[in-house]
């Protein structure tokens, strides 16, 4: 029997797109394939996805027409499984690897393919990651509608060029970590002034949520909800002032571009 898709690769990202794909009823079990070399890893995705064909690797009987592929191994793994799929008949492939142009993995298949390069964040392992596609050069709409369709089912999508990936990955893509580090400054700023650290935690995470919500739901502009709150001569005038003059805003500016270009050294 042939699958409709096969995900390479069972460690978070891989896991994390079965769960949603299964809630999202975009397939049956029995439609998804799993590949994982680990042998304890391919148990434990055994039992966390019933029905899901857990396989060391695929076989010719278990490709079709139809069948598509997601590409989600470590960078140095990522050519080498790639071949392995591109032998098995499979012309359309969705890679969720970091740094990978779709040249070097059109490269490895004996026909043309459809590959379709992804620069998801990690918020995916909970259903709300953002995630932006881009196609190689022979991706149509159709192929662009099937991977949207396959990271849509953890959180959301954009269409970008191959060529702004790079940015993407500066920015969206390196994005939680620059959210965790204020939020870990901002509990500790809070333990600085007397806070326990379990109520500064709180406090931030809590904060952090609602206000991201808030601009989501409301679709004020950060800049006018940043005014919203900020009176003139104020607690918080005084709290914005000192982060501008510690030129924070300059810092994010700076911190993109550097991961931003980081990405298109890994890339080369």
């Amino acid at each position: 029997m042939a699958f409709d898709l096969i995900i390479i690769g069972g460690g978070k990202m891989g896991g994390a797109l079965a769960q949603g794909l299964l809630e999202a009823q975009w397939c049956t079990p029995s439609q998804l394939a799993i590949v994982e070399q680990s042998v304890e890893q391919r148990a434990l995705l055994s039992n966390q996805f019933p029905g899901v064909s857990v396989l060391a690797q695929v076989e010719l009987d278990q490709v079709g027409p139809a069948t598509g592929a997601v590409l989600a191994v470590k960078p140095d793994h990522a050519e080498v499984a790639a071949r392995q799929i591109a032998a098995t008949g499979v012309t359309r492939l969705l890679s969720v690897v970091a740094g990978l142009a779709t040249a070097r993995l059109e490269a490895v298949f004996p026909q043309p393919a459809a590959v379709v390069r992804s620069m998801p964040n990690t918020p995916v392992l909970v259903g709300q990651g953002v995630t932006a596609i881009a196609g190689g050069a022979h991706v149509t709409k159709a192929d662009l509608d099937w991977a949207e369709g396959i990271m849509g089912a953890v959180g959301l999508v954009v269409r970008v060029t191959e060529r702004n990936l790079d940015a993407v990955t500066g920015l969206s893509g390196s994005m939680p970590a620059y959210l965790f580090l204020v939020v870990e400054s901002l509990i500790e700023a809070g333990v600085h002034q007397g806070l326990s650290r379990d109520i500064a935690s709180e406090l931030v995470i809590g904060t952090f949520a609602g206000s991201a919500a808030l601009l989501e739901k409301t679709g004020v502009s950060p800049e006018v909800a940043r005014h919203q709150v900020t009176s003139p001569g104020g607690t918080t005038a005084a709290g914005i002032r000192m982060l501008e003059g510690r030129a924070v805003r300059a810092a994010f500016l700076e911190a993109v571009a550097a991961a931003a270009e980081r990405s298109r050294q890994l890339g080369r």
